[in-house]
C-alpha cells in the first residue's frame, strides 16, 4: 500500500471507527482476497463494532498494493460510499514531499581570508539560497554531509558519521538455525528461511559480503565467529552479525541472553559480541560492529494496554503464528567501572539489536517470517538512503509495537560513537 493511502486510513480512522458498518464487509473482504476466513474470524472477535472497525483499518494497511482501492469499492458496494469519498479526499489532500535542493561547493572566508584547505556547501533552492554553513565548533571540517529528514535539511560534519567507503564495506555473517536435534527438545523455526532471504538481499544491496550459515551446532557457530573475528578487516569499514535461532535467558554482565545451536547448547550473547571488541579484533577498532538478534525462548505474551492515539497498526497475524523470543533479566548490583583511560573503550562502536523486550516473546509467521526481521528489512529499504541506523531502529520498534493482538517491542544496546548510515545503491 502506498504511503498516501496509509496516511488517509490513519487520518480517517476516527470517522471510520464511529460510522463504519462492518457486518456487510466480511463476506466481500474474503471473496476478494483481502483477508482469509481465519483472519475474518479474528477480526470479529476483537470486541464491539467499533473495536472491529478499528482493527480492520489497522490490518488493512498490511494487505498489499490493491487493498485500498478494493476496500473503497467494497464500501461503495455496501452502501457506504460517503466513507469511501472521505478516504479519497484525505488521500488526495496529502502534501507532496519536499524537493532536494541543489547543493554546490562554495569558498568560505575565515578571518577575512579565503580558505584553500576546505570547502563548504550552500543549499540553493527555488525559494532562495542559504549562506555558507559555519562549523558548529568554530573550526573548518573537510566534508559536510547533507540529507533530508522529515522535510528538513540535516547537516552533519563528517567526523560525526562512520565513513563507509570500502567495497565491499564489510562482512555480514548470518546464522540461520531452523531445524534442531531431537535431544534439544526445540521446535523447528518455520519461517526463518523467509527472514534469511530478505536479510541476504538487503545486506548485499548495502555492499556487504554476505556469508550464510544454516543449522550449526553451538561449537560450529563459535568456530565461524572466531574465524570471522580473526580475519584482517583493515581494508573494510564495518562488520555485521545476524543470528536467527532459539535462545534462553542466562546470567550475564554485559549483554543479556544466549543463543542456541541446533544441538541445544548455548552461546551467551556477550561472548559473541566480545569476539569482535577492540581487544580481540584489532582490525575492527574504531569501526562499527552491528549485531541483529532474532532470539526465541520467551513465554510471556503481552496483550498491551489501551491508548487513544492515531498511529498505524501494522499487522494482524495472517497465518500460523509462533513465538520467537528470549526472556532477559537485568543484571543486579552496581557494575560501573570508576575510571577511564585516554583511548577508545573496549566495547565501543558496538550495537546489539534484539527482537524483543526482556521477558517477552517475539512473533514469527511461517509464510512471512518474523515480525522483527520483516519490519527491519522494510524500514531499511524505505529509509536507509536518508536516515541513520538508530533513527531507523526507533521506527522498527514503533512499527512492531503496533502489530497484532499480542504485542512485541524490540530494543537495542547502543555503544556507537557516531551516526551510522548504510551505503545505499
Amino acid at each position: 500500500m502506498e504511503e498516501a493511502q496509509r496516511r488517509a486510513l490513519r487520518r480517517g480512522r476516527p470517522q471510520l471507527v464511529a460510522e463504519l458498518r462492518v457486518a456487510p464487509l466480511w463476506e466481500p473482504l474474503e471473496e476478494r482476497g483481502l483477508f482469509t476466513r481465519t483472519m475474518i474470524e479474528e477480526l470479529q472477535s476483537a470486541g464491539s463494532r467499533g473495536d472491529q472497525a478499528r482493527q480492520l483499518i489497522i490490518d488493512l494497511e498490511t494487505r498489499g498494493k490493491q487493498a485500498f482501492p478494493i476496500f473503497l469499492s467494497i464500501l461503495r458496494d455496501t452502501g457506504q460510499g460517503g466513507l469511501a469519498d472521505m478516504l479519497m479526499e484525505k488521500c488526495q489532500a496529502l502534501p507532496a514531499p519536499p524537493q532536494l535542493p541543489d547543493l554546490r561547493p562554495v569558498e568560505l572566508e575565515v578571518h577575512g581570508e579565503k580558505s584553500n584547505s576546505s570547502e563548504y556547501f550552500r543549499a540553493n533552492s527555488s525559494t532562495g539560497g542559504a549562506a555558507g554553513i559555519p562549523s558548529p565548533w568554530g573550526i573548518i571540517c573537510e566534508v559536510w554531509i547533507f540529507f533530508f529528514l522529515d522535510g528538513c535539511l540535516v547537516v552533519l560534519c563528517a567526523c560525526q558519521v562512520y565513513q563507509l567507503k570500502a567495497k565491499p564495506c564489510g562482512h555480514c555473517l548470518v546464522f540461520n538455525n531452523v531445524t534442531f536435534s531431537r535431544d534439544s527438545k526445540l521446535s523447528t523455526r518455520n519461517g526463518s528461511d523467509v527472514d534469511c532471504e530478505k536479510l541476504e538481499k538487503i545486506f548485499k544491496a548495502f555492499s556487504f559480503n554476505v556469508l550464510m550459515k544454516r543449522d550449526l551446532k553451538a561449537q560450529e557457530m563459535i568456530v565461524e565467529l572466531q574465524k570471522l573475528a580473526q580475519q584482517d578487516h583493515s581494508a573494510l569499514d564495518c562488520c555485521v552479525v545476524v543470528i536467527l535461532s532459539h535462545g534462553r535467558q542466562v546470567s550475564h554482565i554485559q549483554f543479556p541472553g544466549a543463543i542456541c545451536g541446533t544441538d541445544g547448547n548455548l552461546i551467551p550473547v556477550e561472548k559473541i559480541v566480545n569476539y569482535f571488541n577492540g581487544s580481540n579484533c584489532p582490525s575492527l577498532r574504531g569501526k562499527p560492529k552491528l549485531f541483529f538478534i532474532q532470539a526465541c525462548g520467551g513465554d510471556q505474551k503481552d496483550r498491551g494496554f489501551v491508548v487513544n492515539y492515531d498511529a498505524p497498526g501494522k499487522e494482524a497475524p495472517g497465518g500460523s503464528l509462533e513465538s520467537d523470543a528470549n526472556p532477559f533479566q537485568a543484571p543486579q548490583g552496581n557494575l560501573d567501572q570508576p575510571d577511564a583511560v585516554a583511548c577508545l573503550p573496549t566495547p565501543s562502536d558496538i550495537l546489539v539489536s534484539y527482537s524483543t523486550f526482556p521477558g517477552y516473546v517475539s512473533w514469527r509467521e511461517e509464510s512471512r517470517g518474523s515480525w522483527y526481521v520483516e519490519t527491519l528489512v522494510n524500514v531499511l529499504q524505505q529509509c536507509a538512503h536518508a536516515e541513520d541506523l538508530l533513527s531507523m531502529l526507533v521506527k522498527v520498534t514503533d512499527a512492531v509495537a503496533d502489530r497484532g493482538i499480542y504485542k512485541q517491542v524490540p530494543g537495542c544496546f547502543n555503544f556507537l560513537r557516531k551516526k551510522f548510515f548504510f551505503m545505499c545503491p
